[in-house]
């Protein structure tokens, strides 16, 4: 069944708009920033991550019409490309790397200004905790 299932790509993007702007990322060894900006019709949104020298690239985030789910491709400074599957439900955001049913995963939880997002990424036999900070202004 699709998450998404009737909404236009712009329609079902709306859901993640509290993302857009700037923001400060802290967790162990993971410390950078990174900004969400919308793309031309706002039928995609452009993520671009500066979180030292193994975390840098540019990610776009689209809804899937196969799924239904607003699904990401990440292109990395080290030629890796990697997939990932967004949802926020209410002040909880979700990232699946690859699909919702994958253990590899960002949980965290919004204030109630959407202005500090404090979660943890987890996978089986690891993870790490990560605060991301709203620079400025709401861009959203």
């Amino acid at each position: 069944m699709s998450e998404n299932n009737g909404k236009s790509p712009a329609e079902a993007l709306q859901s993640l708009a509290p993302l857009i702007g700037e923001w400060t990322v802290s967790g162990q060894g993971h410390e950078g920033t990174v900004s969400y900006e919308w793309f031309d019709g706002r039928n995609f949104i452009v993520q671009r991550i500066e979180l030292g020298d193994e975390g840098r690239g540019i990610e776009y985030i689209g809804l899937d019409s196969g799924t239904g789910r607003l699904r990401s491709h990440f292109f990395g400074t080290n030629g890796k490309i990697l997939e990932y599957t967004y949802e926020l439900a209410g002040s909880t955001l979700t990232i699946w790397f690859g699909g919702p049913d994958s253990p590899a995963k960002f949980v965290g939880e919004f204030d109630a200004g959407f202005t500090v997002n404090t979660g943890a990424w987890q996978w089986p036999g690891g993870g790490y905790e990560s605060t991301m900070t709203r620079k400025g202004g709401d861009d959203r």
